[in-house]
């Protein structure tokens, strides 16, 4: 019994301290000043970290998503169905004028979710809302196009 307690430790050990080294390369920047900056944390992956005696975890968010508005990712300007970011969604990757009537709907929402810019929702060439970059904007009134800038 006290054997298979012992070996019980030991993977148990080995299974905590293998994430350590197999991400210690590529552990988010936070995570790794948190680390330093309080003694006895534990990396579990390259975005989480617990500190067992301090019953903490430390969860980071994805990078690729910090910078989203809602679900538009980041980089992207994206078009709504439905108010606050809700129902289909239409969304872009490069800046022009896009028709909207593939919604099938009119747009009650837009985001951008890029660094710098803005997202104009329009009817026409009639600016309905504008959305500034790394914001969103309510949509009300018809629209048929989306216009980055």
């Amino acid at each position: 019994m006290k054997y298979r307690t012992t070996l019980a430790l030991l993977v148990a050990t080995l299974l905590l301290a293998a994430p350590s080294a197999a991400h210690a390369d590529s552990v988010d920047p936070q995570i790794a000043a948190a680390l330093a900056a309080v003694p006895g944390g534990q990396v579990i992956d390259d975005r989480t970290a617990v500190w067992p005696d301090l019953s903490m975890t430390m969860t980071v968010p994805d990078p690729r998503l910090r910078e989203a508005i809602g679900s538009c990712a980041n980089g992207s300007v994206c078009a709504f169905s439905g108010a606050s970011l809700t129902g289909s969604k239409l969304s872009w990757t490069t800046c022009s004028t896009f028709s909207t009537t593939a919604l099938g709907v009119p747009v009650r929402s837009i985001a951008d979710a890029r660094s710098t810019g803005s997202l104009q929702a329009r009817n026409g060439t009639t600016v309905v809302a504008t959305a500034l970059a790394q914001n969103w904007a309510s949509v009300t009134g018809t629209t048929d196009n989306v216009k980055c800038s």
